[in-house]
């Protein structure tokens, strides 16, 4: 069994979301500066977090996402499950037919308590526990409020509006008029 990308950045997005949410929702873009990852790859990941409802999104100005449930409440297996991230050792996906038509391998039961045992442990293990593990080895957090709009005691300049021609054909044309 191995884990891909998929889960693997999915947990790391969810503690990184877990350790900065109490400042206010989390953007993927940071999430994506400070743990190196594809914005678009995010993107994809958190649609199905959030179909899950393991987290939320806030639209606007100082919007981002925060978790669905709190981190005691989700397990390392409900985010693989929800990224659709096969928790699976056999070569036949549960169905017993690694043999093709000659039916299950002789080495199916090990790889199927194998699987069973990953679920146990990936399902022990919450997003809690690992946010604890993260600041005991002492991953600093900013925490920064949320950003709020200050109203500017400078007034607004707005530019001067020109009222010529915005092409070369408009040109022609305003000489031709005359």
């Amino acid at each position: 069994m191995r884990l891909t990308t998929k889960g693997r950045f999915a947990v790391t997005a969810m503690i990184d979301l877990a350790l900065r949410q109490n400042s206010g929702p989390v953007t993927l873009a940071a999430i994506s500066q400070r743990q190196q990852i594809s914005l678009s790859y995010l993107e994809q990941l958190f649609g199905k977090l959030r179909r899950h409802e393991l987290v939320e999104s806030t639209r606007g100005p100082g919007g981002g996402y925060s978790l669905g449930r709190k981190a005691a409440d989700i397990t390392v297996a409900d985010i693989i499950v929800s990224v659709d991230e096969p928790i699976d050792a056999t070569h036949c996906a549960g169905k017993e037919n690694c043999m093709g038509e000659a039916g299950r391998c002789m080495t199916h039961e090990l790889w199927a308590s194998l699987n069973q045992k990953m679920v146990e442990f990936l399902d022990s293990v919450t997003l809690q526990k690992l946010v604890d593990d993260q600041i005991a080895k002492g991953v600093q957090v900013e925490n920064k409020p949320a950003v709020k709009r200050a109203i500017s005691s400078q007034p607004v300049v707005k530019p001067i509006r020109v009222n010529a021609p915005n092409s070369v054909f408009a040109l022609g044309n305003a000489f031709a008029k005359s």
